[in-house]
């Protein structure tokens, strides 16, 4: 086993947290559920801060996708689990974070067979006056500031197979995701309450 001090939430079935396991050693062909979550960070006027994953990453390299995902650790809640991921892979935190998928869930296998099977409640985080993204190099290749539409319906540069998944339910909330509804954090799986 593979020495780390991150450690992922292990979750059953039903969103409980059964245990943890060194994230290093998490994600093999046979991944157990565990959690995780996705950020999609916009400014004032609606623009999403798009990244596209390092190339150098061992599972979905160079996938165009949300502007960050993660792992709370265990104890940790969301908001500070996404404060920490966004402030090291983009050099941003945001002013305000709020749950609008609460229940996302998705498997995707890797090219290489790795898979990703995860609990993985999705947030919208608002930056108000972005700053100059500092993109960590062994995380995200580049990032970029685009309209909402424009990131939904780009058909030309592909997907991470969570967003494709995430952007069809993000979608379905309206138009402007500024306006998106806010859920009810009591549908959120247990092991993130």
């Amino acid at each position: 086993m593979k020495s780390t001090a991150e450690m992922v939430v292990l979750c059953d079935e039903a969103g409980a947290a059964t245990g943890v396991m060194a994230k290093a050693d998490v994600h093999t062909a046979d991944t157990p559920l565990h959690l995780a979550f996705s950020v999609y960070l916009f400014d004032a006027a609606g623009r999403l801060l798009v990244t596209r994953r390092a190339r150098t990453k061992s599972t979905f390299p160079g996938v165009r996708t949300n502007s960050c995902c993660g792992h709370p650790a265990p104890g940790e809640s969301m908001t500070d689990a996404i404060a920490r991921r966004t402030r090291y892979e983009l050099g941003v935190v945001p002013s305000a974070v709020e749950l609008v998928l609460p229940a996302f869930r998705y498997r995707a296998v890797a090219a290489d067979g790795t898979v990703e099977n995860e609990l993985c409640p999705v947030y919208r985080a608002i930056v108000a006056t972005p700053s100059e993204v500092r993109a960590e190099p062994s995380e995200v290749d580049e990032a970029w500031w685009t309209p909402w539409p424009r990131f939904a319906q780009n058909d030309v540069d592909p997907l991470s197979i969570w967003s494709q998944q995430q952007v069809r339910q993000l979608s379905e909330l309206g138009a402007d995701p500024l306006r998106w509804p806010v859920a009810d954090a009591t549908r959120l799986p247990a092991a993130a309450r």
